[in-house]
């Protein structure tokens, strides 16, 4: 990839494009478990409101060549850091969720990192997997883009790079 990808902190005039990026249905259905309605602005304005204010939540926004292309986050789940991230769908296929979801775990020192990826995406799965996860389990959680309980496959980034966890 020649593409200049890059990371910062979110800011206000980023929400605009994540806010777009979440409205294409195809995306939402991949990604199962983001919001229920995502036509919703000010539900989502409020996500981002805590997300931002959180000191634990790590969100950054994705460009490449100066233009915002999506986000990845890490974030606490209990004692565990999780990771996710969501890239305008117009730009699927370039490897920039693999590029950007390995630059932002570059930024966390800790191990091991957690991740979930509905079963049936495989492209999610496939980022994951580049980026050094390994399937650790299975879950079922309800999805509410879907709006039904959805098979997940749980990950973790171990510390040991030599671990191959449940694999």
């Amino acid at each position: 990839m020649t593409a200049d990808l890059r990371l910062r902190p979110v800011r206000d005039d980023d929400l605009p494009h994540l806010f777009g990026f979440e409205q294409d249905p195809q995306a939402g259905w991949m990604a199962a478990f983001g919001p229920a309605d995502p036509g919703d602005r000010a539900a989502f304005e409020a996500h981002w409101a805590r997300i931002r204010a959180d000191p634990k939540i790590q969100p950054r926004t994705v460009t490449v060549d100066g233009v915002v292309v999506g986000h990845v986050a890490a974030f606490p789940v209990e004692t565990r850091t999780e990771v996710s991230y969501w890239i305008d769908p117009r730009r699927w296929g370039r490897g920039y969720a693999t590029t950007a979801l390995g630059a932002l775990l570059r930024e966390l020192p800790q191990r091991p990192v957690h991740a979930r990826a509905a079963k049936d995406n495989r492209a999610s799965l496939a980022v994951l997997r580049k980026c050094g996860f390994v399937v650790v389990g299975e879950d079922t959680g309800y999805a509410p883009f879907r709006g039904t309980d959805v098979e997940e496959w749980l990950l973790e980034l171990p510390a040991d790079p030599g671990d191959r966890g449940g694999e």
